[in-house]
C-alpha cells in the first residue's frame, strides 16, 4: 500500500474514532438531560487539528481527534463536560457578546459560568472531583446568593482584577474548549441567524423544563433559573419611558407639515413672498408630569435605589427627549409614604441625589403610594399625569383597582418576585448591565 495513502487512511480512521466518541457523549448526555435534546444535536462534528481539544462557532463542534481520544482515556466524564461546556456557551450567547469587553476576562467569565452550571447538575455523567482551588475560586469570584451569569462574573473579575500567576491558574482550571471561532459582535446590532436559532432553542428548552419535565426542573433548578434569566428580553429603557409621553404643542417649526414645492413656487412667482410658511408650533409627544416611587422596605438595597433613580431622572430631564417643563415627583415608600420630593431640573436632581437619605425599611405595601398620588390628583397638583414607575423587588401588597394612569413595576433581574403583579400593570425586569447601558 502506498505510504501516503496509508497515512491518509489512518488519519481518516482517527477522525472517525473521534467523531464516534463525541456521538457516544451526545447520547449519554441526552439520556440524562432530555430537555437538551435540540441543543445537543445542533452542532455538526468537524475535525480540526489546529484546535485545542474542542471548540464551537454555534454551527459546528470542532474537535482535535487525538485530544478527544486522550480525554476519553481519562474517562467519558471529561468528554461529556467538554461537549456540554460548548453547548452552554451557545445556549447563553457567550459566543456573540465579546464586543466592548476585555477579551481575556470575558472568556474566563464564560468558562466559569459554564463550569459552575455543569457542577450544579450533580450527574454522574459529568461529575469529576472538584479541586480545592476550584472551590476557593467559586467562593471568591461568583456573586453571592444568586445563579451567576457570565455578565455578572465578568463584572466581578473586573472588580477583582486578577493578573499574573493567579489569572493563569484560573484559566487552566476552567478551560474546557477553544474560543478561536467565537464571532465578534455584529456592528449593525442585528443578531446573526445562528444566534437567533440558539435563542429559539433556549426558549423551547425553558418551556420543556417548566411544563413537561417538572422533576428535572426541580433537580436542575440552577440551570432553569439561568435559562429563564437569559430568555428575558432586553429593553431600551429610554424607549420604555417614552411609553408614558403625552401629545403636546411646542413653539418650534414643524418640517413634517411644510410643503417645499409651494414655498419654492411662491418665491419664484412673487420674488420674496412664499405661498406657504412653516407652522410655528409642532405637536410632539413629551413626558410632563411623572411619578417615581422607590420601594424602601427592608428587602431593597439603598445603592440600587440610588442608581435606578439616577438613570431614570437623567433620562426624564433630558430636554431633547422629554418636556422642558417636567414635574418629577419622587416618593419613598415602604408600608407608608415616607417622603415626596418634586424636581423640575437636572440641577435639582443632582442636589437631591447628593443629599438623599433613604427612608423607611419597614414592611412593603404598594397601596399607600397610589392613594397618595390619587390625593395629589384631586388637589390638581398634576396637569397631565400619564405614568408612575414603582421600583421594587416585588414583595408586597398590590392595589386591586387600576389607576387612571399607566403604571409600571420595575424589578432588578438578580432578585425579584413578580407573580402577584396585577394584569393591568406593566412589568419590566432590568439587570445591572441594563442600568449601565442606558447612561447618556
Amino acid at each position: 500500500m502506498n505510504p501516503i495513502y496509508r497515512q491518509q487512511k489512518e488519519a481518516l480512521d482517527f477522525c472517525a474514532i473521534g467523531k464516534e466518541i463525541l456521538e457516544l457523549s451526545r447520547t449519554e448526555l441526552y439520556l440524562n438531560l432530555r430537555f437538551l435534546d435540540v441543543a445537543l444535536s445542533s452542532l455538526a462534528f468537524v475535525p480540526d487539528e489546529k484546535i485545542l481539544g474542542t471548540g464551537t462557532d454555534g454551527l459546528c463542534l470542532y474537535y482535535s481527534p487525538d485530544q478527544v481520544a486522550r480525554l476519553f482515556r481519562q474517562g467519558n466524564q471529561k468528554v461529556n463536560r467538554a461537549y456540554l461546556h460548548s453547548v452552554f456557551h451557545c445556549l447563553f450567547g457567550h459566543i456573540w457578546n465579546r464586543g466592548g469587553r476585555d477579551r481575556e476576562y470575558w472568556d474566563l467569565a464564560c468558562d466559569l459560568a459554564a463550569e459552575q452550571l455543569i457542577d450544579s447538575l450533580y450527574l454522574k455523567a459529568v461529575q469529576v472531583p472538584k479541586s480545592m482551588f476550584r472551590r476557593q475560586a467559586f467562593t471568591e469570584i461568583l456573586p453571592k446568593g444568586k445563579v451567576p451569569s457570565a455578565e455578572q462574573i465578568y463584572r466581578s473579575l473586573c472588580r477583582l482584577h486578577p493578573s499574573g500567576q493567579y489569572l493563569e491558574e484560573l484559566k487552566a482550571e476552567f478551560f474546557r474548549d477553544d474560543h478561536r471561532y467565537w464571532e465578534p459582535e455584529d456592528s449593525s446590532g442585528q443578531p446573526s441567524p445562528v444566534r437567533q436559532k440558539w435563542e429559539e432553542t433556549r426558549e423551547r428548552m425553558q418551556t420543556e423544563m417548566e411544563l413537561f419535565s417538572k422533576e428535572a426542573s426541580q433537580e436542575f433548578w440552577q440551570l432553569e433559573e439561568q435559562v429563564r434569566a437569559e430568555n428575558r428580553k432586553r429593553y431600551d429603557y429610554r424607549e420604555f419611558l417614552r411609553k408614558f409621553s403625552v401629545l403636546t404643542e411646542e413653539m418650534q417649526t414643524d418640517p413634517d407639515s411644510f410643503d417645499y414645492i409651494f414655498y419654492h413656487y411662491g418665491m419664484e412667482l412673487y420674488g420674496n413672498m412664499p405661498l406657504i410658511e412653516p407652522q410655528e408650533t409642532r405637536e410632539v409627544k413629551r413626558v410632563e408630569d411623572f411619578v417615581v416611587v422607590l420601594d424602601t422596605s427592608m428587602s431593597c438595597k439603598g445603592e440600587l435605589i440610588r442608581r435606578f433613580l439616577q438613570e431614570t431622572g437623567n433620562l426624564l430631564l433630558e430636554e431633547e427627549s422629554f418636556s422642558r417643563k417636567i414635574h418629577l415627583h419622587i416618593l419613598q415608600c415602604d408600608d407608608r409614604v415616607q417622603e415626596d420630593v418634586k424636581l423640575t431640573s437636572r440641577e435639582e436632581l443632582e442636589d437631591y441625589l447628593a443629599h438623599m437619605t433613604v427612608r423607611g425599611f419597614g414592611g412593603t405595601d404598594f397601596r399607600p403610594a397610589f392613594a397618595y398620588v390619587e390625593e395629589l390628583t384631586r388637589k390638581k397638583c398634576f396637569s397631565s399625569l400619564r405614568g408612575l414607575i414603582y421600583f421594587t423587588d416585588g414583595y408586597g401588597i398590590y392595589p386591586v383597582k387600576k389607576p387612571p394612569y399607566d403604571t409600571a413595576f420595575v424589578f432588578l433581574k438578580e432578585d425579584y418576585r413578580d407573580v402577584d403583579v396585577p394584569p393591568w400593570a406593566i412589568r419590566l425586569v432590568l439587570g445591572e448591565e441594563d442600568l449601565e447601558e442606558i447612561r447618556p
